[in-house]
């Protein structure tokens, strides 16, 4: 082959992920939005972190080594994104807000509800309780967390990353991450379980029943 078609080669293939990544950005683009605003709260910023994510991506284009994997990686760059902007905010939330895990006083696994709502190992009075809430009155908890906390149980419950990976995205201590992972876990329950007291939902499911008349938390 000459020099003239290895370059001609090379332009065909270049143009093909360029129309390629034209149309998975189109394609994507309602789930990128939604998650970075789910990440972001704000849609302004939503836009924002959506918009340099795109930009990003397609100055990295000919990194990318296969074009069958172009939406994972899509959504990488884009958490990358996110996670330059907050910590250009500097979060500094999580030596204000002092609560144990345990103190709402209620145990279940607030995420797997929004994965899986019918899980059947549940206690039936948690069960009750958990699908009885409505997913919005879920995520708004998670919205109302302290930016510290709603980062990491964001990437780690609903986006799937591990520990050691938000570890190594946010620049944390393992232990920090972990420990504002179940930090963020006890302020979810002790929220729902308010919302769900509130809501006459915690009559039947008070995990005190039988030991305190009041059943506070």
């Amino acid at each position: 082959m000459t020099a003239s078609n290895r370059r001609r080669e090379t332009l065909a293939v270049s143009k093909q992920r360029r129309d390629q990544f034209e149309q998975e950005v189109t394609r994507l683009m309602d789930r990128l939005y939604g998650t970075a605003l789910r990440l972001a709260r704000n849609p302004d910023d939503a836009e924002d972190v959506v918009a340099e994510t795109v930009s990003n991506a397609w100055k990295k284009l000919d990194q990318l080594e296969n074009p069958a994997h172009m939406e994972g990686w899509l959504f990488r760059i884009l958490h990358h994104t996110f996670v330059s902007h907050w910590r250009r905010r500097q979060c500094r939330q999580a030596q204000e807000v002092d609560i144990e895990p345990e103190e709402s006083g209620v145990r279940f696994s607030l995420f797997e509800k929004l994965h899986q709502p019918f899980l059947l190992w549940w206690g039936a009075p948690e069960r009750e309780f958990v699908n009885a809430l409505l997913q919005e009155d879920i995520r708004r908890a998670i919205d109302n967390l302290p930016d510290c906390f709603r980062l990491v149980i964001v990437l780690v419950e609903i986006e799937g990353y591990s520990y050691e990976e938000v570890s190594r995205l946010l620049d944390l201590p393992l232990g920090t991450v972990r420990s504002r992972v179940s930090r963020a876990r006890g302020l979810l329950q002790k929220a729902l379980w308010n919302q769900g007291r509130e809501a006459g939902l915690a009559k039947c499911c008070n995990p005190a029943a039988g030991t305190s008349s009041g059943g506070d938390v």
